[in-house]
């Protein structure tokens, strides 16, 4: 992908509207019940905005990724490199399950207890939530980042991944490889669908996983 996509006015205009939504979300949340559909809705906003942002002050959607003419051929690309992350994935626990370690403990989500709570808790956090996140932490920063290289943007980017990711007191495993695989594919194949496929279903399979068990 091409370097210093991202200028530093996009950087900063971007951290300052997704901070001031957040502390707004934080408020408006702590005064109501509806955390899922508040939060939903925060998301939402945030990948309007970020959209909004780039195609005002930047070169739009396109320099992070989003072409209307790669979504397709990003979205293919993102299943195969799901295919692939799963089998290894898959190997993985293997190897725990039988050194006598139940890797299921890593990757565990908190799951709403209601039914209509949960099917909302997966369209939110498995679909809404990827695309904003993916959009920020890799459309923004890691193409901001990306001017020192792929490796600084890569190991920054996926540490401020995880930070803004806290797993107490478990070492966030899922937000490390999630963060490293994400930028790795938006790097070879310079698509944001590509990553955001692969969180899509990644998040996806964790949620159901943890429903089932």
């Amino acid at each position: 992908m091409e370097t210093n996509q991202v200028e530093i006015k996009i950087l900063f205009v971007t951290i300052v509207t997704i901070v001031f939504i957040e502390a707004l979300a934080g408020i408006v949340i702590s005064m109501s019940r509806d955390h899922l559909i508040i939060l939903g809705a925060t998301r939402l906003l945030e990948i309007i905005v970020m959209i909004l942002i780039v195609s005002i002050w930047g070169k739009g959607a396109s320099s992070l990724g989003l072409a209307r003419s790669e979504m397709t051929s990003g979205f293919k690309k993102g299943l195969i490199w799901s295919a692939g992350f799963g089998t290894v994935t898959f190997f993985v626990f293997l190897i725990f399950f039988i050194a006598g370690t139940n890797p299921l403990t890593f990757i565990q989500a908190d799951l709403p207890g209601k039914r209509s709570e949960t099917i909302l808790f997966f369209f939110i956090a498995g679909m809404v939530g990827p695309i904003a996140e993916e959009l920020f932490f890799r459309g923004i920063i890691y193409g901001f980042l990306r001017r020192w290289g792929m490796l600084f943007a890569l190991v920054l980017s996926t540490l401020i991944f995880v930070l803004a990711h806290p797993v107490i007191p478990w070492i966030p495993l899922s937000q490390i490889i999630g963060g490293i695989v994400f930028a790795v594919a938006y790097e070879v194949e310079g698509s944001l669908i590509a990553p955001i496929t692969i969180h899509v279903l990644g998040n996806m399979a964790i949620f159901t996983v943890s429903l089932i068990f």
